[in-house]
């Protein structure tokens, strides 16, 4: 059995945000809506309680935007996200160690556009979605990597997460695995040297 190596994307493995090629007014405005003080609604997106149309049609309505406008700039910055190449390469020469898992708090629009316009699935064993699972990986004490752990056939006290969220990292560590946290100071290419 192998241990797993759990890497977060969203500020670890990548730092690019949705809607960035809007403008920034609008941008701010989006960025405001959704991940401002209520973030109830982004938070079942993550979850699936709504797909990616959906949070389009209540932006059209609520923030009167042109639909067709507003999505196909959303598709095309999911599918162009920047991910550093040798950080994947780093990644893939751990697969022999580790079961390597992508974890992600994350939207339908990573499956449908993100992974397959990067080639995520051909860098790690698995990707884990919230969206898929219903559940964030703060979720009721960490839940998420216990069954992950139980589906893949990994050791969890004997995994590694790298996340860029102290409160991940100290759940996980509260389970028994290692935990390592992305700053900018201490990115995910650093961690990965230390492995």
């Amino acid at each position: 059995m192998k241990s797993a190596l759990f890497v977060d994307f969203d500020g670890t493995l990548c730092h690019d945000k949705f809607w960035r090629s809007l403008e920034p007014a609008l941008q701010e405005k989006i960025q405001e809506y959704l991940f401002g003080v209520d973030q109830e609604i982004v938070n079942d997106w993550m979850r699936g309680v709504y797909t990616s149309e959906d949070i389009h049609q209540k932006l059209v309505e609520d923030l009167k935007i042109n639909y067709e406008f507003l999505w196909n700039i959303f598709v095309e910055d999911c599918r162009t996200m920047f991910v550093e190449k040798s950080v994947l390469g780093k990644i893939a020469k751990l697969r022999d160690r580790y079961i390597t898992v992508l974890i992600t708090d994350n939207m339908d629009c990573f499956d449908r556009f993100t992974v397959p316009a990067l080639g995520m699935d051909a860098c790690f064993d698995y990707i884990v979605n919230s969206y898929n699972e219903k559940m964030s990986k703060n979720d009721n004490g960490g839940k998420l990597f216990l069954d992950i752990s139980a589906r893949i056939g990994g050791m969890l006290p004997e995994s590694i997460l790298i996340d860029n969220s102290p409160k991940t990292c100290e759940i996980f560590q509260k389970l028994g695995g290692r935990s390592f946290w992305v700053t900018a100071e201490k990115p995910l290419s650093l961690w990965l040297d230390l492995i």
